[in-house]
């Protein structure tokens, strides 16, 4: 019963050889091309989006008592999908149902489904990219990506973490202890791998997939069942999800029900009853940290893993490409209107002003020139509305008006022409003032003059270790600074970029090779994906006995 283990076998070696070597590798391509998904796949994908939309989504066999949705398309377009729901109370019997047969099933054949399953996700990621688009206001070029090859590259590694910890040791062994004259102590041991019980993953709406995929294949990586509970606006891409995983399971003879879907209603929300709900063991979570310390509060004996609000910083001290180094933040600050966890929102520069290859620059001209870079990226009005999406929640626009009137304006925020839009907004503040000291989510940058570099790395660094942080970036010359800002951003658990400059951005994180999120600091205590975010979902139980009785079976033993 391994056949899909083994047939994904080269797979799932891939993800073991690059988790170790931490190398570029990744075996789903990135590039929405028929290069790599067939001739026809564009068109195939959206002929399947179409087709799910004004009507009800299937879930074979799926608990259901109603239907609910009321997805909205930051893009304006009529979705109108509605999905299978049932009490909080049906779904975790449903999922308790299934967790006797999913826990026992091996190791081996829990981890040929969700590799199959990857591979199939994979396959629909033309489908699945348009879903992401019209509930996250994405352009397609990045929803393709982060709702398809990027989350089943973090869902694919999920799955090798968790495979390396699950044989990370033999299951039985002969046990001798020398006992001098007399004769030695032999006892046969052996191990159950036993899962904590139902895991609910709680999705966003900016990142569905990205974010949803790591804790959903982990837990089920190691035998426990799981209750997605997508974000209410964000439902279609994870609802596709689950019912390719449940169809793999079917086809297996498994229980489809070790994968369930909690969908809801912005008005009627369920994740509190899910959270409260002594049957959930395990929770998964991305979102604000409001929300992350209810759950810790209301989630009694459950484990819980989060990635939560942060301060992300930039510290400018100097740099031998000023105009790469503005280009590179222009698209890092453009990107999705900055709604990404990992988007820059403080920019530190010395009020004396840096040191470049073009001379000497003020705090004003450093700021011109971003905003310079920033304007001549989105001056294509065909090309803007694919780098800054949409805004997908209506708050991030009302954060937007309310920090255009906390400082200096040094580049007002405008629109793409298309959908509900603002482009990055640039505000010089104090540094005693207050409203960049928390996270502003949204195109909302805040330019902050320090006394010296040195009082920029520790303004910044400071802040991640109070407030959190995702990411961190440098641009230095000295390379003292360098090593002061490094150690500075270790001890603040933050991961630090230096002097990125060309195709590759601060908000980027790249699986089997980088942590996303360290889980050392406020911004999130998991760090996808190391040993501690795969082992606390099982434990190893012994029986033992003596090896003269070793002609009983284990189960006749009391």
């Amino acid at each position: 019963m391994t056949q899909l283990f083994d047939r994904n076998r080269a797979l799932l070696d891939g993800a073991l050889q690059a988790m170790k070597t931490r190398a570029f590798w990744t075996p789903f391509p990135e590039v929405p091309s028929g290069r790599f998904y067939g001739e026809t796949a564009r068109q195939d994908g959206e002929v399947a989006f179409s087709d799910l939309l004004g009507k009800s989504f299937e879930l074979n066999g799926h608990p259901c008592e109603y239907h609910v949705g009321k997805e909205q398309s930051p893009w304006d377009l009529d979705l109108d999908v509605t999905y299978p729901a049932a009490p909080v109370e049906t779904l975790i019997a449903a999922s308790q149902s299934a967790f006797d047969d999913w826990s026992e099933t091996s190791v081996e054949m829990r981890v040929g489904v969700l590799l199959e399953t990857l591979v199939r996700l994979n396959k629909m990621s033309f489908l699945i990219g348009h879903a992401t688009v019209h509930t996250t206001g994405q352009g397609f070029p990045m929803a393709f990506q982060a709702g398809g090859p990027h989350a089943q590259d973090r869902g694919l590694e999920a799955v090798a973490a968790a495979y390396a910890e699950l044989t990370a040791t033999v299951d039985r062994a002969t046990w001798e202890k020398p006992q001098g004259r007399i004769e030695p102590i032999v006892l046969e041991k052996q191990w159950s791998l036993v899962p904590r019980g139902i895991a609910l993953a709680i999705g966003c709406n900016t990142f569905p997939c990205w974010n949803a995929y790591p804790g959903l294949f982990a837990s089920l990586a190691t035998g426990n069942t799981v209750i997605v509970k997508p974000h209410p606006m964000a439902i279609l891409p994870l609802a596709i999800t689950v019912r390719v995983l449940r169809q793999v399971l079917e086809e297996e003879g498994l229980p489809a029900d070790t994968v369930l879907l909690a969908a809801d209603e912005p008005e009627a929300q369920v994740s509190k009853d899910l959270v409260q709900a002594p049957e959930i063991k395990l929770i998964d979570y991305t979102g604000s940290s409001h929300f992350g310390n209810w759950i810790r509060s209301h989630a009694g004996d459950a484990l819980v893993f989060t990635e939560e609000t942060g301060v992300n910083s930039v510290v400018i001290t100097g740099t031998d490409d000023f105009p790469g180094m503005c280009a590179n933040l222009a698209f890092s600050l453009a990107l999705y209107s900055g709604q990404m966890c990992t988007s820059p929102q403080n920019i530190y520069v010395p009020e004396s002003g840096i040191v470049t290859n073009e001379g000497h620059k003020s705090f004003d001209d450093v700021f011109a020139g971003i905003a310079d870079a920033i304007d001549e990226l989105l001056a294509d009005p065909k090309q803007a509305p694919g780098i800054c999406g949409t805004i997908v929640n209506p708050a991030t626009m009302d954060r937007l008006h309310r920090a255009r009137s906390v400082g200096r304006v040094l580049r007002d925020s405008g629109e793409t022409g298309i959908g509900r839009s603002a482009t990055p907004l640039i505000v010089a503040v104090g540094e005693e003032d207050m409203l960049h000291k928390d996270e502003c989510f949204g195109p909302v940058v805040f330019g902050i003059a320090t006394r010296t570099p040195e009082a920029a790395i520790d303004q910044a660094a400071g802040l991640a270790k109070e407030k959190g942080a995702i990411t961190a970036a440098l641009y230095a010359r000295d390379p003292g600074l360098i090593d002061t800002a490094a150690k500075a951003f270790c001890h603040a658990g933050v991961n630090l970029s230096v002097n990125l400059t060309g195709n590759i951005y601060v908000n980027q994180s790249a699986a089997f090779s980088d942590f996303h999120v360290t889980g050392a600091n406020p911004a999130g205590n998991a760090s996808l994906t190391d040993t501690a975010f795969v082992a606390p979902r099982f434990r190893r139980v012994m029986v033992r006995w003596p090896k003269a009785l070793d002609n009983q079976s284990v189960s006749a033993r009391g």
